[in-house]
């Protein structure tokens, strides 16, 4: 009989389900195959009550479609954003999510379907999913980075998931990395600061006004009513074209993830770093920097056996990250 996995991706600006048909490979390891995807815009203004009753509907409508009996389920991941509590299934006020205090997402759908439910904040999530099946396979100590509009970790340590005494482990982008600079996760000079996507553009205004104030006008922001428009992406694109500025930004990006690294790797003496996101996309451009700066601060022992490299899951990171909290559980 065929088995089917349903994955919930719930984001603040939008959600995604998903439907997988598990297999068994002949090394005895569990896997899956994507069935099919559909994604709504959030709207996180309608509450709670009305997103999930949404969630649940597509579901319905996809294993309708599919002629896919709920008996044939075997489980539901849930990703979401935290704070959470993965053991309640309950979600607890994300800072992309107003208004979802002490939301029961995991009683919602198990009373409905009748079906085994699990919930994981995302990083958790995607550094299973690059743990089972992207560049971490294999691995038993693992930190994972999500590196995207904000800075967030996942780890895995002696081969389990680690969620700390009340889900609150991985919050990396809240180490203090300096008195000041960027502000991140709500703390000027962070880990988040420095590297994330709003980080890399308020270091990008920080500089490109330097230089505007002294009369020089970089080709990839000329005026002052351009500086509201830098991002993250856009300063990458100038830095790949050579555009000296613009490099030095990354660069400085890169130093930083090198100081934050160091932190990691003589804590957690971790055999890899999977880091996704910007880094995928821009890691050339950072990497000088970072492997400098982690030769200065972590020690040579632990260094010397961790790898540093990009995640391999790419944008279906998040449907991985779904289809393995369904398929191995709270991973307690």
């Amino acid at each position: 009989m065929k088995k089917y996995l349903v994955g919930i991706d719930v984001g603040g600006t939008k959600c995604a389900v998903i439907l997988g048909q598990s297999r068994s490979n002949q090394d005895g390891t569990d896997d899956f195959a994507f069935v099919d995807r559909k994604c709504f815009a959030t709207n996180t203004y309608n509450g709670p009550e009305q997103v999930i009753g949404r969630l649940i509907a597509m579901v319905q409508e996809m294993l309708d479609r599919f002629e896919v009996n709920r008996e044939d389920v075997m489980s539901i991941g849930i990703s979401c954003g935290g704070p959470l509590d993965h053991k309640r299934g309950i979600i607890k006020n994300p800072p992309n999510l107003c208004g979802w205090d002490d939301v029961p997402i995991v009683q919602r759908f198990e009373e409905h379907f009748g079906i085994p439910t699990y919930l994981q904040n995302d990083a958790n999530a995607c550094a299973l999913a690059e743990w089972k099946y992207g560049a971490a396979k294999g691995c038993e100590n693992v930190v994972f980075l999500t590196f995207g509009t904000g800075l967030g970790a996942g780890l895995i340590l002696n081969g389990r998931l680690y969620n700390g005494a009340n889900d609150m482990a991985g919050e990396v982008g809240h180490i203090r990395l300096e008195n000041s600079g960027p502000v991140g996760y709500g703390k000027a000079g962070s880990f988040e600061g420095f590297c994330s996507g709003g980080g890399i553009a308020q270091l990008a205004k920080l500089k490109v006004l330097e230089k505007l104030q002294m009369g020089i006008h970089p080709e990839f922001c000329p005026d002052l009513q351009s500086l509201e428009g830098l991002t993250a992406q856009s300063v990458a694109s100038a830095a790949k074209n050579g555009d000296k500025l613009a490099r030095e930004i990354y660069a400085d990006c890169g130093h930083y993830m090198g100081r934050g690294l160091s932190i990691l790797i003589d804590i957690l003496n971790p055999e890899m770093i999977v880091i996704g996101s910007i880094y995928e996309r821009s890691g050339d451009l950072m990497n000088e920097a970072l492997y400098a700066a982690l030769q200065e601060e972590s020690l040579a022992i632990s260094r010397n056996v961790c790898r540093i490299v990009p995640a391999k899951l790419g944008n279906s990171i998040g449907d991985y990250a779904t289809m393995s909290v369904a398929l191995h559980g709270g991973i307690d």
